[in-house]
């Protein structure tokens, strides 16, 4: 008797599993939404909506985008850890909420550690970028300015927690400095008020920075590379500026609710990564001055390490944290 019913034990089981090998295997048949956890207009959101548009032909499904900016990207990041783990709702974020933000945020309602990495799409390094005006006119006189106006030379951010925010930071920690955060939810609204000379810097991604630079609206005294960017050859870099091993770079990235199947998982990454390597996606990517990254989901899961370690430094010797 208990063999028998051990029997129909194991059937039971193939029968409740083979429906769910099933629907990854003819995934995706319905649309996909990816949720951009910031407002629309910046550089994940551009970078999520060129991929995306490549992406649904791949798979033969519409993919609907959804802006759900706020907490430096938590809540976005809450929607997608808390769907459903089926490959129909995922997340596009830049690092903060897959990173560091439990070091920030006293409350969280996700584990960044928990999300199912599937690809990083692009990768940008950051620049100091101040208003046309400023009196400053390279690094250095920018640092002078900056101690003989402690806490009173502002820079705009993308939000609390940022990779903008923190890059600040560590500016102030390598130079001695201090200025007035002034955060905004987003990179459009920042670069509006920078443009309008109501806060004095960004330390703004490279793409929208160097079109300021070029059309006089802004002007960039250095990128956080450890060499100079062919587009910009007279701009240094903070470290020949004298802030040695400064690098900062962002980054935007896919990623899936806990638990989503390895299956799933495989047919999303390289889809992702056909996108990215094609030659007019790599032009088009160039133009806007971002490189295409990609790889394994295993890639994407040592990025996100790697920058949890080198921000999660910067907060704790900042002391910084956020309500």
């Amino acid at each position: 008797m208990s063999k028998y019913l051990t029997l129909i034990a194991a059937a039971g089981l193939l029968l409740a599993v083979a429906p769910a090998a099933a629907q990854q295997a003819e995934y995706p048949n319905r649309p996909i939404k990816i949720i951009v956890c910031l407002p629309p207009g910046g550089g994940v959101d551009t970078v999520t909506r060129l991929v995306a548009d490549r992406l649904q032909r791949r798979l033969g499904q519409p993919i609907i985008i959804e802006n759900k900016g706020g907490q430096s990207g938590n809540i976005g990041a809450e929607a997608v850890f808390a769907a459903e783990p089926d490959g129909y709702t995922l997340l596009a974020s830049q690092p903060a909420p897959i990173t560091t933000n439990p070091l920030l945020y006293k409350t969280i309602s996700f584990d960044p550690s928990r999300f199912t990495p599937i690809a990083v799409m692009t990768t940008i390094p950051n620049t100091v970028t101040v208003r046309a005006d400023l009196p400053a006119k390279n690094v250095q006189e920018f640092i002078a300015y900056a101690k003989s106006n402690p806490g009173k030379v502002s820079y705009a951010s993308q939000g609390n927690g940022t990779t903008s925010h923190l890059t600040a930071v560590m500016f102030e920690q390598a130079t001695g400095t201090t200025l007035l955060h002034v955060p905004y939810r987003g990179t459009a609204p920042a670069i509006n008020d920078l443009m309008g000379g109501h806060v004095d810097a960004f330390f703004n991604e490279l793409a929208t920075s160097t079109e300021l630079h070029k059309a006089g609206k802004a002007r960039i005294l250095a990128v956080t590379t450890s060499m100079r960017i062919p587009e910009l050859p007279d701009v240094p870099t903070l470290q020949e500026a004298g802030l040695t091993s400064f690098v900062s770079d962002t980054w935007n990235a896919i990623s899936a609710p806990p638990k989503t199947p390895a299956p799933i998982v495989a047919k999303l990454n390289a889809a992702i990564n056909e996108v990215l390597k094609a030659p007019e996606m790599q032009s088009h990517l160039s133009s806007m001055h971002l490189q295409a990254v990609g790889g394994t989901p295993q890639r994407m899961a040592e990025i996100v390490r790697a920058d949890t370690q080198r921000w999660g430094d910067v907060i704790r010797a900042a002391n910084v944290t956020i309500e």
